[in-house]
């Protein structure tokens, strides 16, 4: 007479911003115990002296599955990964369907947790639970640390251009004319210049002799500082929003000065990153993008096949059709932040890139708006990224003569 025993060690964590629940069973289904550990240093102690404790009992690997809600899940998810456990993301969105297909109790936190250990018993079910729970790959360091570094720079550009579009609307305001002298808002120079003094009413004021002193300022550029100077008007508000937007303004060089140091930590550890290496040899494909995009990306061991990647950097819609209607839509579960560096990348590609260009242009031509047709770039563009990646292979170009690039509507004027 055999006895089964368990396969499996499965853990299953319902992630909260403080407090995370955990259910452990076996593979057999048998629950053997639930307990809510704290998001600190004590906490994810107590889980992982739990987890060892069966481990000895058991004798049998772990596999640990976790809703990665809210960024909530860091550090919990590199310190298992660190211990060579088996590591599944549970799909929120895809987790609530398979909540209506298998009706049960009120949600709380601890039935959350043992519905993961459902699914991790499903896992093997490729039918039942697809696109429901997926296993996390290792992340090569440099990907990882270029995942941060991204995001953390777009957070600060997307701040300097609120404060750059709040600082444009307020010098209209009371300073109507100052932005005559230059073409950007955001010139290290003018920023420099609208800070010189407290008061912005003394630029007016300001010697030749000082303004040379101001860095970023030079002749030509003072003779557009003197020129305005001589008409120089000013609104009733300055009295008390001159200090405002001096202090704007120091925001905004503060930001500016973050970037710029990020930029520098980004291109060192585009160094380290063979994904970030590949990309910038595709032309157009600058360090900021394409470190964004490896960073975003992790590891190609979590993409069986390009379709899948080319879903996630959202270069490809799902089919929508029905009957004899033909069409699709774009999906929900794509990473936004590789998607937006995508397209920023495959616009500068398409203008380094002969077919690229004709590509973009047939599709306009077709009747595409611009992201359209750069979505339709990406998406075969996308092709050669997987290949690239999955094969460790540099982008290769062969060398034609490139016409000038003319847009879709510049095209048809000149052919008129």
């Amino acid at each position: 007479m055999s006895i089964e025993t368990p396969l499996e060690i499965q853990v299953s964590l319902d992630i909260g911003s403080t407090h995370h629940a955990v259910a452990i069973g076996l593979s057999n289904g048998k629950i053997v115990e639930q307990f809510t550990v704290s998001h600190n240093g004590e906490g994810f102690k107590e889980f992982f002296n739990r987890i060892e404790v069966l481990e000895k009992k058991f004798k049998h690997p772990v596999v640990i599955a976790m809703e990665g809600y809210n960024g909530y899940a860091r550090p919990l998810d590199s310190m298992i990964l660190a211990r060579n456990y088996r590591l599944f993301s549970i799909n929120s969105l895809k987790l609530a369907r398979f909540r209506e297909i298998f009706a049960g109790p009120a949600k709380t936190d601890q039935l959350d947790a043992r519905l993961g250990l459902q699914l991790l018993q499903a896992k093997e079910f490729k039918a039942l639970e697809k696109g429901v729970i997926h296993e996390i790959g290792v992340v090569p360091e440099g990907n990882r640390i270029l995942k941060r570094l991204t995001r953390w720079r777009k957070r600060f550009v997307r701040e300097k251009t609120r404060g750059v579009a709040a600082l444009h609307a307020e010098l209209l305001a009371v300073c109507p004319g100052v932005l005559e002298m230059t073409t950007a808002i955001d010139n290290i120079w003018f920023l420099q210049f609208l800070r010189a003094r407290e008061d912005i009413t003394k630029l007016a004021r300001v010697s030749k002799k000082s303004l040379l002193k101001i860095k970023g300022v030079g002749e030509r550029t003072v003779e557009k500082i003197i020129e305005w100077q001589a008409k120089a008007h000013f609104s009733d508000e300055v009295a008390w929003v001159s200090e405002l937007i001096v202090d704007e303004v120091n925001h905004i060089l503060d930001l500016h000065n973050k970037i710029r140091k990020l930029d520098a930590k980004i291109t060192a550890y585009s160094a380290k990153s063979e994904e970030a290496k590949l990309l910038q040899t595709i032309p157009g494909f600058g360090p900021t993008c394409s470190a964004e995009i490896a960073g975003e990306i992790g590891t190609m061991e979590r993409f069986g096949k390009e379709a899948s990647l080319a879903l996630y950097i959202g270069m490809s819609a799902l089919d929508n059709s029905s009957g004899k209607y033909r069409g699709g839509k774009q999906p929900k579960h794509v990473n936004t932040r590789a998607k937006a560096a995508m397209m920023i990348a495959v616009d500068r590609h398409r203008k380094f890139v002969g077919e690229s260009q004709a590509y973009y242009e047939k599709k306009r031509l077709e009747g595409k708006k611009h992201n359209q047709a750069i979505r339709a770039l990406g998406r075969h563009l996308t092709r050669i990224i997987y290949k690239m990646l999955k094969d460790k292979r540099a982008y290769q170009t062969i060398s034609r003569e490139v016409e000038p690039v003319i847009e879709p509507t510049e095209k048809l004027r000149i052919a008129a």
